[in-house]
Order: structure tokens, then sequence, then C-alpha cells
């Protein structure tokens, strides 16, 4: 069974790499960057303090950097603990797959996908009363994700997995934000 679902894995990944084009390979190696998506961060800032007053908005800032630092570190100790080797790096695939990055550290989970959705999360709860289009954040983990199998670097499996591991750590921090900081309300 698990040996059906690395299969599927591996082949779902070659055929989704494949789709790739050199028309597109600027866009989604641009996408890909992290500093891309630095106007985005300070969107997600300015909202916060325009739609909270200081000490919240301070607040809600500091619980999506510690957020993100929990993610990180804790996708970091994944990628040591499971050496999960990148499809750029695969050797049973590697020739037969598009390749824009070649990162030498392990796959599983991506810190791309688990970052982004526990980034986009994170935001998305805090500002979901205030901020009635929030859910259009969540394009930018769903593109920057999909930019990690267009470059060669991340399975599918990888992506899905940091995806629901990085919303569940949004979700938990958002839950300890709310009883730290709000015990009273609901």
């Amino acid at each position: 069974m698990f040996q059906k679902l690395l299969n599927w894995d591996k082949e779902t990944f070659i055929y989704l790499n494949g789709l790739g084009t050199e028309s597109y390979d600027s866009f989604w190696s641009t996408i890909t960057e992290i500093t891309t998506w630095i106007p985005l961060f300070l969107l997600f800032a300015l909202l916060f303090i325009l739609k909270f007053p200081r000490r919240e908005s301070l607040l809600n800032i500091l619980s999506v950097v510690a957020t993100t630092i929990f993610i990180v570190v804790l996708t970091y100790l994944a990628k040591i603990f499971i050496e999960r080797p990148r499809p750029c790096n695969d050797e049973t695939i590697n020739s037969a797959i598009r390749i824009l990055k070649t990162p030498t550290d392990y796959s599983f989970f991506s810190g791309h996908a688990s970052s982004s959705f526990a980034i986009t999360a994170m935001v998305f709860l805090l500002l979901r009363s205030r901020v009635k289009w929030a859910w259009i954040f969540f394009l930018w983990p769903l593109a920057f994700s999909y930019s990690r199998i267009y470059v060669g670097v991340h399975f599918p499996l990888d992506i899905l997995v940091g995806a629901i591991i990085g919303i569940l750590s949004a979700i938990f921090f958002y839950k300890m934000y709310k009883r730290l900081f709000y015990p009273t309300q609901g």
C-alpha cells in the first residue's frame, strides 16, 4: 500500500512537472522565490495595522511570526529525520523530469507549502471577520506550492502533507492566541 502511494506520487510528479514549458520557466522560477512575496507580507501587516487597534495589530503580527518560526523548525526537523530525496536528486526519475532548481537538502515535507499555508491560514483566521475577501490570500500558497513541482524539487505528497501540517499548525496557534489574549471570548 505504501509503495503504491509512493509510485503514485512519482508518477503524478512526473506528469505535473512535464506540463512545464520553457516559455513559463521564468514565471514559475520567480513565483518559487520567497522574496517575490515580500509585497504580500507587507500587505498582511498593513491590513493588521488598518483593521485592528495598535496592540491587537502587533499581537496579530507576532502570532503570524511565531507560527512561521514554529513551522520552519518543524519542517527542518522532519526533513532531517525522514531524509526523502528531492525529485531533482532522485536518480530513478531525474533524467526524465524538468529541473530548474537543485537544492541538496531533503524533500519531505515541503517547507514552501507548510510555511505559506500556515501563514495564510493564520492571516485568514485573524482577518476573516474584518476583510471579507481574505480567502483570496490562499491563491498565494497554491501557486507557491505548485511552483515547487514545476521547478523539480518537490513531490505532490511533499506539498499535500506540508499544506495540511501548515494549516493545522495555524489553527493550533490561532486557538492558543485566542486562549492567551482573549480568554473570555468563545
